[in-house]
């Protein structure tokens, strides 16, 4: 298994657990906000080579 598709089960299995102790809006909010603060507390050079990295996976 890839580590992109590691990530996404343990993403799944977190969102899961969370909505079932704290509701979905709490659960949701944890979700997608603790992703959005790791990359903005990433560097400007940091978010550049992240997003080039990922355009070349997709093949753009």
């Amino acid at each position: 298994m890839s580590n992109g598709a590691k990530v996404a089960v343990a993403g799944v299995v977190a969102g899961v657990a969370l909505w079932a102790l704290l509701g979905f809006w709490w659960a949701l909010l944890v979700v997608i906000g603790v992703p959005v603060a790791g990359y903005l507390l990433l560097d400007p050079s940091q978010r550049r080579r992240l997003r080039r990295i990922n355009r070349k996976e997709i093949g753009s």
